[in-house]
């Protein structure tokens, strides 16, 4: 997981600045990575789920309906957000969606709602692994020390507090 330039506020165009419009600028997304836990927890980034387009979503149709995928298996997208430190990098956000794909009938179950605010939540500073099974969150734990330990080491005692509830179970 490399970080982007930083996580940076880019202005929008200078007119609506004059004009002191709200929501003139946006957010780059540089600062974000999109993980994946498959069922067997092998943990990856796939950068297309930023836009729901990740190699297990692609050529899913998704439905609201979670009875809609009966043998489907459990995925996770967790939302990383990077931003430099005084130490170097530091995992500033993680948040995680849940769905399920069943690959054979290529059908799926994902509140597609819910993984936009979690993608911004995580953008916002916000931690939140809420029902992800500890398998799952001791996987992405092994894999964000493993591919970054200097941002583990730096990011906060709220990233840190997120795991220690699976360790107690």
């Amino acid at each position: 997981m490399q970080m982007g330039k930083g996580f940076n506020i880019i202005p929008g165009n200078e007119r609506a600045h004059q004009k002191k419009q709200f929501g003139m600028g946006i957010l780059d997304l540089n600062a974000l990575s999109s993980v994946l836990i498959d069922p067997d927890n092998r943990v990856f980034v796939d950068m297309g789920a930023l836009h729901a387009k990740s190699e297990v979503e692609r050529g899913i149709r998704f439905s609201p309906e979670k009875d809609a995928v009966p043998n489907g298996k459990p995925y996770w997208v967790v939302w990383v957000a990077m931003e430099p430190g005084p130490q170097g990098p530091v995992i500033a956000g993680l948040t995680a969606s849940e769905m399920w794909i069943d690959r054979e009938s290529r059908k799926g179950w994902k509140i597609l709602p819910d993984h936009v605010n979690a993608m911004d939540k995580a953008l916002k500073r916000k931690f939140n692994l809420y029902g992800m099974p500890a398998e799952k969150r001791a996987a992405l734990k092994a894999f964000l020390q493993e591919t970054n330990p200097q941002a583990w080491e730096n990011s906060g005692s709220q990233l840190k507090a997120l795991f220690e509830e699976t360790e107690r179970n």
